[in-house]
């Protein structure tokens, strides 16, 4: 342990500055402590400050924790662990501003974590990132008490570490033609040997990875490497089309559970990780898997025969089970995210929920630790602010108050399986995040947000207290070199969502000719006519979505008269989010007989990138008591169409 190293930092950073007294130096830490009791005085660093370590028996204080005593005459640490050890140190950097501040006001701080596991995710397949980058990312990180950094390795976009066994996975699919994901996604995703003049890419060797391992213990982060399957493996089939159900390249995207190979290969690839990397748990994916070439592939369907598996999610489920195996025979454990719970979950896994929290929940039923990382909070690669004003990304909108604003623990969790929930995890998928400052800025400050909801209590949550303190973390970051949101400016919500809207409709019946989806049900039946305009993403429940045409009946409860009726609609081509068709208005004044008074196209280009809102109405000069709207699907095959409101007047 490097202990006095961090020692040195802190304090060679105190005796740069002047001295500077606040009077409030305790209230700038995030995440926030169990406990602040101020005190009459301040300690004035000097250039040999006196600081007092105490190690306390295994109990007296709970793990990573520590108490900070702050008195005129000295600084006294007292924990149990070196982890807590270091968060004390942590806390004094940030009560000093980094060296800003070199009074600091008494006090003694008592803390200690709400949940051990507090996880930043890293997309270095779709985007590769330096070394160094990662290690920057490790400062903050530990800075914040953060203390899992998992590195999402391997995905279609590329292979990112070297495997002895297997040189095709670094000098072939490691590398494409196109810098950019969105260029190679939409062109022929094609991979390209290394070397070749004008290619992107990058692969981490085995000693860097030792190097990043090392550097994260020393601030006690974890790394997590993710090495996925069966699924997101197309750069795997590409450099051994053997491992598909194909067997050819550009055919495949699962592995084929069928073949031995394919076990060979996992198990070669996650031997030769587990020796680079000491943490318990391996993720291996499990998202997203199609597993259509499993319903016709004769040595998967030979699979299912001999193993007695009833359907494709069986099969998968054998997949993770036997990797499952193979991983706790080397003393280790799994992660995944939340499918693999689908044809049944393997024993000791632990799942990471991102498809909302039922999965997490689920897997904590059935005796499962389970990681919370629910797309709606916790998906950093949504943009967070108004999307007209923010870098390119996947869209939606996350502003740091609703990350923050996330609570893991739901009262519909059996009391008897709380203990199950390890911690949480905040993500960044990089498909539209191209640079590092661009990551950066996605990242901080709302990876805060996740970092005070692992480590603090719910109840000394208080948004408007931490946008004080990040406001103040963001200087100290950006004062560091980190490219970092300007919260200050921050834009926030679509204004026509931050007031209601009165209309003769409000409150209206709705029929559904057409039933919702259940996937975006908004706020039930009444979100139609509840007079509340959708934001800036169709994921905040206020928005319903259609995989099909719409087709409602309003009934306004008399005949009255109808001079407007109109609905807002978004595009998002990103997550495959469009106009309709068209839009076919009609009116009735006994619910049976309907007259069509106007027939809306569109006019949005489907390739238009970015978030367009657009009203589909007409002005008329009617009387109806029922009002049906109707909207045709897009014709993109997957496509949604998102519908907030129908306006009448």
């Amino acid at each position: 342990m490097k202990r006095l190293y961090f020692i040195f930092l802190v304090f060679a950073l105190l005796t740069l500055t002047g001295v500077r007294v606040h009077s409030q130096t305790a209230d700038l830490i995030i995440p926030v402590p169990q406990e602040i009791r101020l005190s009459d005085g301040f300690y004035t660093f000097t250039d040999s400050p006196e600081i007092k370590t105490v190690r306390l028996k295994e109990g007296k204080v709970a793990a990573e924790g520590y108490i900070l005593e702050i008195s005129p005459k000295r600084v006294t640490i007292k924990a149990s662990d070196d982890a807590g050890e270091f968060y004390a140190h942590q806390t004094l950097r940030q009560m000093s501003r980094n060296g800003q501040v070199k009074s600091l006001q008494c006090c003694t701080i008592t803390d200690s974590p709400r949940f051990g596991y507090r996880g930043l995710h890293f997309d270095v397949s779709r985007h590769f990132r330096s070394l160094d980058f990662l290690k920057k990312q490790a400062d903050a990180m530990a800075m914040y008490k953060m203390n899992r950094m998992h590195l999402h390795l391997t995905d279609a976009a590329g292979w990112r570490i070297q495997i002895d066994a297997y040189p095709r996975l670094t000098e072939f699919a490691a590398w494409r033609p196109q810098v950019t994901w969105k260029e190679w996604w939409n062109g022929d995703r094609a991979y390209a040997e290394e070397g070749t003049p004008g290619i992107y890419g990058g692969y981490y060797t085995k000693e860097e990875m030792r190097e990043l391992v090392e550097y994260a213990r020393e601030r006690h982060i974890e790394v997590l490497p993710e090495i996925e399957m069966p699924s997101h493996s197309e750069e795997v089939f590409a450099a051994y089309p053997e491992l598909g159900c194909s067997n050819e390249p550009y055919k495949d995207c699962d592995f084929c559970v069928g073949s031995e190979k394919t076990f060979e290969f996992l198990e070669t690839v996650l031997s030769e990780v587990m020796e680079i990397f000491p943490h318990e748990y391996i993720h291996i994916g499990g998202d997203e898997a199609g597993k259509g070439r499993w319903k016709t592939c004769p040595q998967c369907q030979q699979r299912m025969r001999e193993e007695g598996l009833k359907d494709v999610d069986e099969l998968q489920s054998y997949l993770i089970r036997r990797i499952e195996k193979f991983v706790n025979s080397k003393g280790r454990k799994i992660i995944g995210w939340d499918e693999i719970l689908e044809g049944g979950l393997a024993p000791d896994a632990t799942v990471m929920s991102w498809r909302g929290t039922e999965g997490g929940i689920e897997a904590m039923r059935q005796g499962h630790d389970v990681i919370m990382s629910p797309g709606k909070y916790c998906y950093l690669d949504h943009a967070q602010d108004a999307p007209f004003k923010e870098p390119e990304s996947i869209g939606g909108y996350l502003p740091l108050e609703n990350v923050y604003g996330y609570e893991p623990v739901e009262a519909s969790m059996p009391s008897e399986s709380i203990h199950h929930l390890i911690g949480v995890q905040a993500n960044l998928w990089t498909e539209y995040i191209t640079t590092d400052e661009h990551a950066e800025y996605m990242y901080w400050p709302r990876a805060l947000a996740i970092a005070e909801t692992g480590w603090s209590r719910p109840e000394a949550k208080d948004y408007a207290d931490f946008k004080g303190r990040v406001m103040t973390a963001l200087d100290m970051l950006r004062s560091m070199g980190y490219s970092t949101f300007d919260l200050e400016n921050e834009y926030g919500e679509r204004k026509l969502a931050q007031t209601g809207m009165a209309h003769k409709a409000v409150g209206a019946a709705v029929t559904y000719n057409i039933p919702i989806n259940k996937s975006y049900p908004g706020s039930g039946e009444t979100t139609l006519t509840d007079g509340v305009i959708g934001g800036w993403t169709y994921s905040d429940g206020r928005w319903q979505g259609f995989l099909s045409d719409i087709d409602v009946t309003l009934d306004l409860g008399e005949v009255v008269p109808v001079h407007y009726v109109g609905g807002s609609f978004m595009q998002l081509t990103g997550p495959y989010v469009f106009m309709p068709k068209k839009v076919e208005i009609f009116v009735s004044e006994d619910g049976d007989n309907f007259t069509r008074i106007a027939e809306v196209w569109n006019d949005v280009s489907q390739r238009t990138e970015e978030l367009v809102f657009r009203n589909f109405d007409t002005i008329c000069d009617v009387k109806a008591r029922f009002v049906r709207y109707k909207a045709e699907s897009s014709g993109v095959h997957g496509g949604w169409i998102f519908l907030d409101e129908i306006i009448v007047n």
